[in-house]
């Protein structure tokens, strides 16, 4: 398994207004090899929240696929040019190969 986390530090006061554009339903879900997508909010501090997305792939191949698809590519391009939100204060995005999962028993 493989896993994208996207971190958004934004503006006290903005982090629903990120989890609900990232809650939405879109393409991604119809792409092969995708398992899901968590949206999760820390609270506030000091001025600031934090929005983490986590996509869970089945392969770094399929996020790779992704990555390159006419889908992901549109969004971006859609875009383009624009400036970021003012609320936006930084964004980090890290991958990680699963080596160990823990299930319930």
């Amino acid at each position: 398994m493989f896993i994208m986390l996207r971190k958004m530090v934004v503006t006290e006061g903005y982090a629903d207004q990120v989890v609900e554009k990232f809650s939405k339903e879109g393409p991604i879900e119809q792409q092969e090899g995708f398992i899901d997508l968590t949206v999760m909010k820390q609270k506030a501090r000091r001025g600031e929240e934090a929005v983490v997305v986590m996509i869970r792939w089945e392969s770094e191949a399929h996020w790779k696929q992704w990555e390159k698809s006419d889908a992901h590519l549109a969004g971006h391009r859609a875009n383009r040019g624009k400036p970021k939100p003012d609320f936006l204060i930084s964004t980090e995005v890290n991958t990680y190969e699963v080596q160990a999962v823990k299930n319930r028993r």
